[in-house]
This record gives structure tokens, C-alpha cells and sequence, in this order.
């Protein structure tokens, strides 16, 4: 016979809270560059101290992240233009062509 000092196990309670399904809260930096709350995920992440963006299956992101760094600095944006305005640049691993223009207007204007 088991020993009346025993505990049950504690019931499951239930699926969806009282005051209806909860919805998960995303942090986003915003075109002036501070961290706002979000109900949708970004569609990019980057880089707070490189300053860049990029996909979120980048393959050199996703390395880093694999080797153990990366995620205490790691941002997310909704758009593209969110993270331009921010002051990030294009990742030149998985967004060439962005970086490529970013790249020759830089050039352009440390030549004027």
C-alpha cells in the first residue's frame, strides 16, 4: 500500500485560458531604431552591434547561431524598409543583390 504522505500528480488545467487564447508578443525594432512589441513575427532578423539584416534561414546567421554566439544581439524587423530606416545594411550572404546596391551607393558617397 502507498504511504498517505504521497502527493498526486497536479491536474492539467485547461487548453485555452478563461479570458480566450493568449496571443504571443513579438519584439520588433522600429524605423527609429528602438524595440517595439508586436503580434506578428518579423520577417527578418539582424544584428544590433554589425548593424545588418537579413533573412531568417540566413545560412551565415544560422551558423553562427548553431556555434553559440549571435542570439544576445539578435533583432528582428517586419520589412525591409523598417530596417533600412533603422540605419541596418543588407546581410551579403543571403541578400546579394541588396548588398550590392547598398555597397555602390556607399562607395558613391565616400567618393563625393
Amino acid at each position: 500500500m502507498r504511504e498517505a504522505t504521497m502527493r498526486e500528480a497536479p491536474t492539467a488545467g485547461p487548453a485555452v485560458p478563461e479570458d480566450g487564447p493568449r496571443r504571443s508578443v513579438h519584439t520588433l525594432v522600429g524605423s527609429d531604431g528602438r524595440p517595439h512589441p508586436s503580434g506578428t513575427p518579423g520577417t527578418l532578423g539582424g544584428h544590433r552591434r554589425l548593424r545588418l539584416y537579413g533573412r531568417l534561414d540566413c545560412p551565415s546567421a544560422l551558423r553562427a547561431i548553431a556555434a553559440g554566439g549571435y542570439v544576445g544581439h539578435r533583432v528582428f524587423f517586419a520589412d525591409e524598409a523598417t530596417a533600412v530606416a533603422a540605419g541596418y545594411r543588407p546581410c551579403a550572404v543571403c541578400l546579394p543583390d541588396p548588398y550590392r546596391r547598398w555597397k555602390a551607393l556607399r562607395v558613391a558617397r565616400e567618393a563625393s
